[in-house]
């Protein structure tokens, strides 16, 4: 599912990215053309920075969407700069909306509040979902811990088996308790030789 919301949302923001700088360009064309001027403003200027505006959001959208197609390659939630430029885009729409609402119309609105949802959607499935996680320490095969220490083999049986080993003077049946100091041979319990004088 997370790919195909990237997909869309891709593709939806590099629609807008042409929108917009189209729209932007048509009214400095007009602007010029009809030679307006607001509040003493030269119309040559009003005209210049409207293209150049349109230019400037039409790249800002058409790099979000690269952002976009980006994560739907990858199937990797975006990180860093493309993160930051997905939650930047969605408060754009989200304030775009609330313009719209009260300038144009309800379906300008509900088609920026659906863009913004998108994108928030996508943000939020990739966090949900960060990707396959290491199996525990215990879910080997048969639950049995490492793979080493199932088959016999590696650090703890190596040292279980160093344990094992006798020390000098002793017999097979007395270990020294792996890793353990050496104990002492002598017994528990001395017996004082008996006297023999009377």
């Amino acid at each position: 599912m997370r790919r195909p919301v990237a997909w869309v949302v891709a593709i939806v923001l590099l629609g807008e990215a042409v929108f917009v700088a189209a729209l932007n360009w048509f009214l400095g064309v007009v602007v010029d053309r009809q030679d307006m001027s607001l509040a003493g403003l030269d119309p040559n200027t009003m005209a210049t920075s409207s293209k150049i505006g349109g230019i400037v959001f039409g790249l800002y959208f058409v790099l979000c969407a690269l952002v976009a197609v980006l994560v739907a390659i990858r199937d990797r939630a975006p990180a860093g700069f493309g993160r930051v430029l997905l939650i930047s885009v969605a408060v754009v729409h989200g304030l775009l909306g609330a313009f719209a609402w009260s300038m144009i119309g309800w379906t300008a609105f509900l088609f920026l509040m659906v863009v913004l949802g998108l994108v928030v959607l996508l943000l939020m499935t990739y966090d949900r979902d960060g990707g396959p996680q290491r199996p525990a320490s215990g879910s080997g095969p048969g639950g049995g811990g490492e793979p080493e220490a199932a088959a016999g083999t590696g650090p703890a049986a190596a040292s279980d088996a160093a344990g094992t080993a006798t020390g000098p003077g002793r017999g097979a049946q007395e270990p020294w308790g792996g890793g353990q100091e050496p104990q002492d041979s002598a017994p528990a319990q001395i017996t004082r030789p008996a006297s023999t004088t009377p």
